[in-house]
């Protein structure tokens, strides 16, 4: 009689070797298939932070009244991982991700497929909100068609440096960001020369921050009507080109930088190479709504 013993344990091998195989492939297929959700959920939490940004860069109409315009927007991976589970609350939510907020806003929708859909119902239902200047900070979430989104601004740290370190702080980050191309929305840089600290200016910024502050308001238009231009020449800088970014609420030269370099204007401002030279300064006033305003000020002078 033939031997068939080792044919019946190759054939039973290969079946087994069969089955891991087709398990190994479906557990690829599905963590490739979870890869791609996260990377797609990833891309919309962008594209949505990118709307409302571009949102709150022009002044609005809102519940019947014309608002300014407020400030970018940070994005904060921590505030994308806050989970709002039943019975669980904001706080203690926050403290689980190792947020520390002074105020803080969640926007839950359900309905909504795109990210234009959602941007566009969030601004109708929630205009106020997404034009307040005292929001610095911003996480996203999607699950499936429900969408939440937290704004906030976090607690001030503390031992900040004072302004003029802060501001030589802003200087080295756009330096950086100047020394590599940069797509500002839809405009494609090359990179720029670096820019200059100028006293002027920055004694310039500061100002402006400090009144922003004092009078709790934020706008690239003063109380007393100036604007930079204005501004800069009264501070005794003689200038051909003069540019301003502003921002409230973040608690750093580098989240402030990098809300900056997030949105279209302010990051035209950063990577435009006619100017050379450039100040900033912050300042603080706990009573105000943002409680820190930061202004950062270019020129190219004469």
């Amino acid at each position: 009689m033939p031997d068939t013993s080792n044919s019946a344990c190759r054939s039973a091998r290969t079946k087994g070797l069969n089955r891991l195989a087709l398990l190994a492939i479906a557990l690829a297929v599905m963590l490739s298939a979870a890869s791609a959700s996260a990377s797609a959920s990833a891309s919309d939490s962008d594209e949505l932070i990118a709307l409302i940004n571009a949102y709150r860069e022009s002044p609005q109409a809102c519940d019947g009244k014309q608002t300014e315009a407020a400030g970018p927007l940070v994005p904060d991976a921590r505030l994308a991982r806050v989970q709002l589970a039943s019975g669980v609350q904001l706080q203690v939510a926050l403290q689980q991700v190792g947020y520390q907020p002074a105020t803080v806003r969640v926007i839950t929708l359900s309905g909504p497929g795109s990210v234009s859909a959602v941007s566009q119902a969030i601004q109708q239902r929630y205009c106020a909100t997404l034009l307040d200047a005292q929001y610095a900070e911003v996480g996203v979430q999607r699950n499936a068609n429900t969408w939440q989104v937290i704004l906030a601004r976090p607690l001030l740290p503390s031992g900040m440096p004072d302004w003029q370190a802060a501001g030589r702080d802003i200087l080295q980050l756009v330096n950086a960001a100047r020394a590599q191309p940069q797509r500002c929305g839809s405009q494609a840089f090359d990179p720029a020369p670096p820019l200059r600290w100028n006293e002027r200016l920055g004694q310039s910024a500061l100002a402006h921050s400090r009144d922003m502050a004092a009078r709790n308001y934020f706008s690239h238009t003063g109380k007393d009507g100036s604007l930079a231009g204005k501004r800069a020449t009264r501070d005794g800088y003689a200038w051909q080109q003069i540019g301003e970014n502003i921002a409230a609420g973040q608690g750093s030269a580098k989240q402030t930088v990098a809300g900056w370099l997030g949105s279209p204007s302010h990051c035209f401002n950063i990577m435009n190479p006619d100017f050379s030279e450039m100040g900033a300064a912050y300042a603080v006033d706990p009573q105000s709504d943002a409680g820190i305003y930061w202004t950062q000020v270019f020129g190219l002078p004469r």
